[in-house]
C-alpha cells in the first residue's frame, strides 16, 4: 500500500510541474503581447506629440499671418495719413504691391502648414492602424497557443492519470493478495502461538508474583532489620567512643571532615582531570544477563522518586537551629545548593565519566555541608548523599546498556549485510559456473561431432580437446556445487588471522571471520581508507562451522584483547606462535605466513629516512604522487572507499 501511495504521489507531482511549466510558458506569451500593446500605446503617444507640434507651428504661422495683417493696416494707416500729399502718387502704389505680396506669403504659408499637419496625422493613423494590427494578431497567436498548450497539457494528465490508475490498480491487486495470503498464514500462526503464550504466560505469572511478593517482603524486612540494626550499632559505637576517647575523638573527625573538605576545594580549582576515571563495565556485571535498557529506566526512576520521598519526609537533611522557621529556612537553603549542583552534575553523564561525576557529587556534599555550618550546622545527610549516588549508578547503567544495545543492533546490522553479500556471491558463482558449464557442454558436444567426421590424424588432436574440455567442465561442476555447499550451510566459513603493523604495531593481530566465496575480498575491505596501510594474512581457515572456531579464539585469548571494553573489536595484543600453538591443539590443516610483508609500510619508512637524510629525489616522488591521484583507477578506488 505504501508503495502505491508513492507512485500516486509521484505521478502527482509529475503532473503539478508539467500544469506549472505550460502555465508558465502561456504567462510568458501573455507577457509579450502586452509588451507589444505597450509598445503601440507609446508610439501613438510619441505621434499625439508630433501632432502638437504641428498644431503649436500652425499656430505659430497664423500668428504670423496676424502680424503681417497687422502691418498691412498700420501701412494703410500711413497710406491714409499720406493721402493728402498729391505728390507722393508712388507710395501707394509700393503699398498695394507690399500687400499683394504679404497675402501671397500668408496664403502660403496656410497651405503648407495645413499640408504638413495633413501628411503627419495621416502618418500617425497608419502607425498606429499598423501597430494595433500587429498586437491584435500576436495577442491572437498568444491566445491560441496558450489553448493548443491547455489541450494537450490536459490529453497528457489524462494519459497520465489513467496510466498511473492502472498501475495503481495492479500494484493494490497484487498487494492485497500477497496481503490476504500473508494475514492468512499471520492469523493462523497467531492462533496458535496466541494459545501457547497464553498458556505459558498465565502460569509464568503466577509462579513470578508469588516469587516477586515473597521475595519483596523478604527483602524489605531484611532491609528494615539490617538499616535498623545498622543505625543502633553506629550510634551506640559513636556513643561509646565519645565516652571513652572524648575530645580525641571529636578531633579527629573534625579533622577527617576538613582534610576531605579541603580535598573537594582542591579538585574543584585544579579540576579532576583521571584520577577518577573508573570502567563502567563493572557496573553491568552485577546485572542479570537479562537486564536491558528499559528495566534500567525503571530503577533510574525508582532511584529518583526515593530522592524525592526523603525530602519530603524530612530525611534528606538537617539543621540545629531551635526555631522552626529558621531551620525550615536553612534545610532548604542546603538541599537547593546540593540538588543544584547534583542535577547539573547528573545532565553530563556519559558512559565513560561514573567515577568522576561520582566524586564531583561527593565535593559538592563536603562543600555543601562546610558552607552550611553557618546556619547552625545545617548538612546534607549521608543517607541522602547515598541516596543521589545510587541515582547516578542507575542513570550511568542506562547510558552504558543503551550504547551497549546500539552496539549490538550495529553488528547485527553489520552481520546481515555480510551475509547478504556473501549470499550475492554465492549466487553469482553459481550463476557464472552455471554459464560456464552450459558453454562447456556445447563446446564438447561440437568436438564429438568433430571426432566423428575427422579422420584419424584429426581425430586424436580432438579427443585430445575433447579431455581438456571434460576437466573443465568437472571444475566448472565442483566450483557451482562449491558455491550451493556454502550458500546452504550458514555456518560453513573461514576464520582470517591478519595484522597491519603499519597501523597498530606488532605482535597486533585480528581474529575474525568470513562466510564470503572470496574470503580475501573480505580482508582487502578491512583494509581500505580507514587504515593507512593494507592488512597481511598470516593464516585462512577454512571451516565447517566459522563461527564457533573464532569464538573459541575470542575466549582462549580474552585477557589479551587490545579493546578491553568492546570485546567485538577483535583485535588481540598476542605473540603470533601463541595463536599457532592453541590452533594445533585443535587439530586443523593451517598454511602459516609468520612473517609480516607489510611492503607499504616497510617502503614508507625507507623513504621517510631518505627524506631524512637528504638523499632522496623529493620532485620526482611528488610527481609520481600527482599521477597517482590523477589516474582513474585511483579516483575509482576513493570513490569505492567513500561510497
Amino acid at each position: 500500500m505504501e508503495l502505491i501511495l508513492i507512485v500516486l504521489f509521484v505521478v502527482a507531482l509529475a503532473i503539478a510541474a508539467f500544469f506549472a511549466f505550460k502555465e508558465h510558458k502561456t504567462s510568458v506569451s501573455l507577457r509579450q503581447a502586452e509588451g507589444s500593446l505597450r509598445q503601440a500605446e507609446g508610439s501613438l503617444r510619441q505621434m499625439e506629440s508630433s501632432r502638437q507640434q504641428v498644431s503649436g507651428e500652425l499656430k505659430r504661422a497664423l500668428d504670423t499671418n496676424g502680424g503681417l495683417c497687422q502691418h498691412v493696416a498700420s501701412l494703410q494707416e500711413q497710406l491714409q495719413r499720406l493721402s493728402r500729399y498729391q505728390t507722393i502718387v508712388d507710395a501707394e502704389a509700393a503699398a498695394a504691391g507690399i500687400r499683394a505680396q504679404t497675402e501671397t506669403w500668408a496664403a502660403q504659408l496656410r497651405a503648407n502648414a495645413q499640408a504638413a499637419a495633413a501628411e503627419l496625422a495621416n502618418g500617425a493613423r497608419r502607425e498606429a492602424d499598423r501597430l494595433l494590427a500587429d498586437a491584435r494578431t500576436t495577442d491572437a497567436q498568444a491566445l491560441a497557443a496558450a489553448e493548443a498548450l491547455k489541450a494537450q497539457t490536459e490529453t497528457w494528465a489524462a494519459q497520465l492519470r489513467a496510466n498511473a490508475q492502472a498501475a495503481a490498480a495492479e500494484l493494490a491487486s497484487g498487494a492485497r493478495r500477497e496481503a490476504d495470503r500473508l494475514l492468512a498464514d499471520a492469523r493462523a500462526t497467531h492462533a496458535q502461538a496466541h494459545t501457547a503464550a497464553d498458556n505459558l504466560k498465565a502460569q509464568i505469572a503466577a509462579e513470578a508474583q508469588a516469587a516477586q511478593a515473597a521475595a519483596h517482603a523478604s527483602v524489605q524486612a531484611t532491609l528494615g532489620q539490617a538499616s535498623a540494626d545498622a543505625a543502633r550499632i553506629v550510634d551506640n559505637a559513636n556513643r561509646r567512643a565519645e565516652e571513652i576517647a572524648g575530645a580525641a575523638l571529636t578531633a579527629q573527625r573534625e579533622a577527617k571532615r576538613l582534610e576531605q573538605t579541603a580535598q573537594a576545594m582542591k579538585n574543584v580549582i585544579e579540576g579532576y582531570g583521571d584520577r577518577y576515571v573508573m570502567p563502567t563495565v563493572g557496573l553491568l556485571d552485577e546485572l542479570a544477563e537479562e537486564f536491558g535498557f528499559a528495566e534500567a529506566g525503571q530503577r533510574l526512576k525508582a532511584a529518583r522518586g526515593k530522592c524525592r520521598d526523603m525530602i519530603s519526609d524530612g530525611a534528606a537533611a538537617t539543621c540545629e537551629y531551635a526555631e522552626a522557621n529558621r531551620r525550615t529556612t536553612a534545610i532548604a537553603f542546603v538541599l537547593d545548593a546540593f540538588n543544584g549542583k547534583v542535577d547539573t552534575i547528573l545532565a553530563d553523564v556519559r558512559h565513560d565519566n561514573s567515577g568522576t561525576l561520582q566524586q564531583k557529587i561527593r565535593d559538592a556534599f563536603m562543600l555543601v555541608n562546610q558552607n552550611g555550618r553557618a546556619f547552625r550546622e545545617a548538612r546534607i545527610l549521608p543517607e541522602y548523599l547515598d541516596a543521589r549516588l545510587e541515582e547516578l549508578r542507575w542513570a550511568v547503567i542506562a547510558q552504558e546498556l543503551k550504547l551497549k544495545e546500539r552496539e549490538e543492533q550495529r553488528q547485527i546490522k553489520e552481520r546481515i549485510r555480510e551475509e547478504e553479500r556473501a549470499q550475492r556471491e554465492f549466487e553469482k558463482a553459481k550463476k557464472e559456473a552455471e554459464k560456464e558449464e552450459e558453454t562447456i557442454r556445447k563446446a564438447m558436444e561440437k568436438a564429438r561431432r568433430d571426432v566423428e567426421k575427422a579422420n584419424d590424424e584429426e581425430r586424436a588432436k580432438y579427443e585430445q580437446k575433447l579431455l581438456e574440455l571434460s576437466e573443465r567442465l568437472r571444475a566448472a561442476e565442483e566450483k557451482n556445487q562449491r558455491a550451493v555447499s556454502m550458500a546452504q550451510q550458514t555456518k560453513a566459513g573461514h576464520v582470517y588471522i591478519i595484522s597491519n603493523v603499519g597501523s597498530f604495531g606488532e605482535h597486533v593481530y585480528k581474529i575474525g571471520m568470513t562466510r564470503r566465496l572470496e574470503p580475501l575480498d573480505r580482508v582487502r575491505e578491512l583494509g581500505d581508507a580507514s587504515v593507512p596501510f593494507e592488512f597481511d594474512v598470516h593464516a585462512m581457515i577454512s571451516s565447517q562451522d566459522a563461527p564457533a572456531l573464532e569464538r573459541a579464539l575470542h575466549q582462549r585469548f580474552v585477557r589479551n584483547q587490545v579493546n578491553k571494553v568492546n570485546p567485538r573489536k577483535e583485535f588481540f595484543r598476542v605473540p603470533l606462535h601463541d595463536i599457532r600453538q592453541e590452533i594445533g591443539r585443535m587439530s586443523l590443516e593451517v598454511t602459516w605466513t609468520l612473517a609480516a610483508d607489510a611492503r607499504e609500510f616497510r617502503e614508507t619508512q625507507a623513504i621517510e629516512r631518505a627524506m631524512a637524510s637528504k638523499t632522496f629525489d623529493e620532485s620526482a616522488w611528488l610527481e609520481a604522487q600527482a599521477r597517482a591521484e590523477a589516474s582513474p583507477a585511483f579516483e575509482r578506488d576513493l570513490a569505492e572507499a567513500t561510497a
